[in-house]
């Protein structure tokens, strides 16, 4: 066998060999990938559910404290109630979760709308104390939900677009849902100035940034 002979064959294994295992690499990178992804979902969810069941304890103390001043204001805070166990019982999609935040959402707001009635209830200082750390709270579901939102979106596209959705299909990765408040929810949540707890609530508007 001449020398030409056994380069021609080291080459060709060379390239069998590339043609084997490129493609398995590929392979493996693809689905380690899909695994980190759907791992950063669960962990993001984490994150959401975490704050959710913050706000959860704050809404009671919050209502109890808007009692004392407005008693009669019965069906808001009833209502406000409703839903909070709603929200809690929650255990389906992050579509559901969301209706369900949402209307928890409509429902705070209401409340504070009815407590702008009361100059008294709006200087109480526990009140605002409660207000503002509703409202830090607030900004940390917004900052979890976008962290989730955008895995579920790479997770998404993976899922969905060509060669990646056939290792999805393969090894039953499936699209997620996102976490999205009805427009009304999003773009208002209720907020205070923080510069002055004497100041009043104010309601302001977010725009949805997702």
């Amino acid at each position: 066998m001449t020398l030409a002979a056994t380069d021609s064959g080291l080459i060709l294994i060379i390239i069998g060999g590339a043609i084997v295992l490129l493609p398995m690499i590929w392979l493996i990178a693809t689905f380690n990938r899909l695994v980190r992804t759907r791992q950063h979902i669960k962990e993001s969810w984490a994150d959401i559910d975490v704050e959710l069941k913050r706000r959860y304890d704050l809404i009671p103390n919050l209502v109890e404290t808007a009692k004392g001043y407005a008693s009669h204001e019965r069906a808001a805070f009833e209502r406000v109630a409703e839903l909070r166990v709603r929200a809690m019982s929650s255990n389906g999609t992050a579509n559901t979760q969301a209706l369900d935040e949402s209307a928890l959402l409509l429902g705070l707001k209401q409340l504070f709308v009815v407590c702008e009635q009361y100059p008294t209830l709006k200087a109480d200082a526990h009140f605002l104390s409660l207000q503002q750390e509703l409202a830090l709270t607030e900004d940390r579901i917004a900052a979890a939900r976008r962290f989730y939102n955008a895995n579920v979106r790479e997770m998404n596209q993976l899922c969905q677009t060509v060669p990646t959705n056939l290792v999805a299909a393969i090894f039953g990765f499936k699209p997620e849902c996102f976490f999205e408040l009805s427009r009304e929810a999003e773009r208002v949540v209720p907020r205070i100035h923080a510069a002055s707890m004497t100041q009043p609530i104010v309601i302001q508007e977010h725009p949805n940034t997702d």
